[in-house]
Parts: C-alpha cells; sequence; structure tokens
C-alpha cells in the first residue's frame, strides 16, 4: 500500500485569508453567551496577520507568532459615560500565529478562536480561568 501523500490532494486548500478569518471570528463571537458579550460592548475585532513591533516589544515578546491576540480598551469598571474614548475597544487576533498554533494541535480552528476570544475578553475583565471554561464549554468550542 502506497502511503505517501497524494500531492494533488492537497492543491486546493489554503490558509483562510484575512477577511474570512474575520468571518470566523464573529461567528465564534456571536456564539459567546450574550452576559459575556455585554463585557465588551460595542467591540471591534481586527484581525492582523502578526501584532506590530511595537506591541511586541511593550509586552517583551521576542518572536511575532508568540502572541495569538491582544485586547485593548477600558474595562467596565473603569468607563464612564463622560469619557471620551478616543478608539473603540478591540480584539486584535493574529491570523499567522492563531494559524501556526493551529497546525500543531488537534483543536478546531473556531476552537482556537474561540479560545483566544474568551481569554483576550476574560483577562481583561478579571475572570477566572474557571469562568472562561465555562464560557467556552456554553459556546460549544
Amino acid at each position: 500500500m502506497d502511503t505517501r501523500m497524494n500531492k494533488d490532494a492537497w492543491d486546493k486548500y489554503q490558509a483562510p485569508s484575512l477577511a474570512e478569518f474575520e468571518t470566523l471570528a464573529w461567528s465564534v463571537y456571536r456564539r459567546l453567551p450574550a452576559r459575556f458579550r455585554a463585557l465588551t460592548g460595542e467591540v471591534v475585532i481586527r484581525i492582523e496577520d502578526f501584532p506590530t513591533d511595537e506591541v511586541l516589544d511593550s509586552l517583551g515578546i521576542d518572536s511575532p507568532f508568540g502572541l495569538l491576540g491582544l485586547y485593548t480598551g477600558v474595562d467596565l469598571a473603569r468607563k464612564s459615560v463622560m469619557d471620551v474614548s478616543p478608539m473603540p475597544d478591540m480584539v486584535f487576533l493574529y491570523r499567522r500565529p492563531i494559524l501556526d498554533y493551529w497546525a500543531e494541535h488537534e483543536d478546531t480552528l473556531g476552537a482556537i478562536v474561540a479560545h483566544v476570544l474568551v481569554h483576550e475578553i476574560g483577562h481583561h475583565f478579571g475572570l477566572s480561568d474557571d469562568d472562561m471554561e465555562r464560557i467556552e464549554a456554553e459556546a460549544g468550542a
């Protein structure tokens, strides 16, 4: 029996584009429990191939593959209706590091995106790891 992979069998597969990745991220986000999504208000989900050098430097991360996501914004406890926020709260998902992580693990890409979303939002708002695991489970991630 020939166990070599037929090269042509893989020719039709491509990594999701930034736009396809954004569609996946929003699909995953909408499956998260409403009470969890309420923490974020009008969050913006941005998909970028890699974090910027400034972000990596500020976090002390050497490799651009070392960061899967980042939440930027002001948590609800510190927000005020009197504040004028120059930028909306954002969750950055870094496509290339996530795809690299996916290639090395057995989880689905959707489950990994859900994990990153939940943990970026959850850590920003001070949720425990147990809380975040329950939220992921509720979302079917």
